[in-house]
């Protein structure tokens, strides 16, 4: 199918271009850049170089996809950007390349949705089905499993994660990593519990979210020491494949997670996107 490029748009000769791909009025398009079939860019929209966009991403106007890294480290070196299908990338977006010293890519899965000034750094591994809200902000290194929502103006700090399923509250501050599953808001950020709705809007089943729901109380409020609960979560609910991955993600934190209740040096944060 034909390719429709504005007459204003600049294309370097080293791009590549599927099929069906539409690019807007004064759009740029740099060099190793391979824009996959029905994509859009939007006018104004900028893809720097060595940037690989799978099928039908939607780039809006004047977002800024595989730039430089906003790393002191970096020196230039060539590091990418890889991303998915059926992407949405809106408004003011700024997506950057990785580095060296983080493994020289950053990745973007499919059918995520970036909403206006979304920020996501250099080395950022991204899973699907992910919501970023307006002005939501990842600092370098930082994973985000599948289907978890970061909250508007909300940031996590660099090499933390946030877990499948995860819904980070607007105006949040991740420091540690936000368990899979759960509610983590706060400037002062706290583990309000399971994202109930947000898990029934995905499929799962009664059994499932009883399973959680226990997980949750023991976690939470169980009066344990993190490693006393995870005996317990183990012992009591080990058949839960749900119970079993959250266990699994805590083992396997580097940075701690965030587990505090509101009242104990959390707080409360407002958000979008459950």
């Amino acid at each position: 199918m034909a390719v429709e490029i504005h007459p204003s748009a600049v294309i370097d000769a080293a791009a590549e271009l599927g099929e069906d791909v539409r690019v807007g009025p004064y759009a740029v398009i740099g060099p190793q850049v391979r824009v996959g079939d029905g994509c859009e860019i939007g006018a104004s929209a900028q893809i720097a170089r060595d940037t690989t966009l799978g099928r039908d991403n939607k780039i809006y106007p004047h977002a800024c996809v595989g730039f430089d890294p906003q790393d002191l480290k970096f020196k230039g070196e060539r590091c990418f950007l890889e991303m998915g299908d059926g992407n949405q990338v809106r408004e003011f977006c700024t997506l950057n390349r990785g580095t060296e010293i983080g493994g020289g890519t950053t990745r973007i899965g499919s059918d995520n949705l970036f909403m206006a000034y979304t920020h996501v750094a250099h080395d950022c591994q991204v899973g699907d089905r992910s919501v970023f809200v307006n002005g939501a902000t990842l600092g370098g290194h930082v994973e985000v499993a599948d289907d978890a929502t970061v909250g508007a103006f909300s940031s996590v700090h660099q090499f933390c994660r946030v877990g499948r399923h995860a819904y980070v509250g607007g105006y949040s501050v991740i420091v540690q990593d936000a368990l899979p599953f759960m509610k983590t808001v706060g400037i002062k950020p706290a583990c309000i519990g399971l994202n109930r709705i947000g898990l029934e809007r995905k499929g799962f089943s009664a059994d499932e979210l009883t399973a959680l729901e226990r997980a949750t109380r023991i976690l939470l409020r169980g009066g344990l020491n993190l490693g006393q609960a995870l005996e317990r979560l183990e012992g009591e609910l080990g058949d839960s494949a749900g119970v079993r991955e959250l266990v699994s993600f805590i083992r396997a934190s580097e940075r701690g997670v965030i587990k505090r209740r509101p009242g104990r040096g959390g707080g409360r944060g407002g958000g979008n996107g459950e």
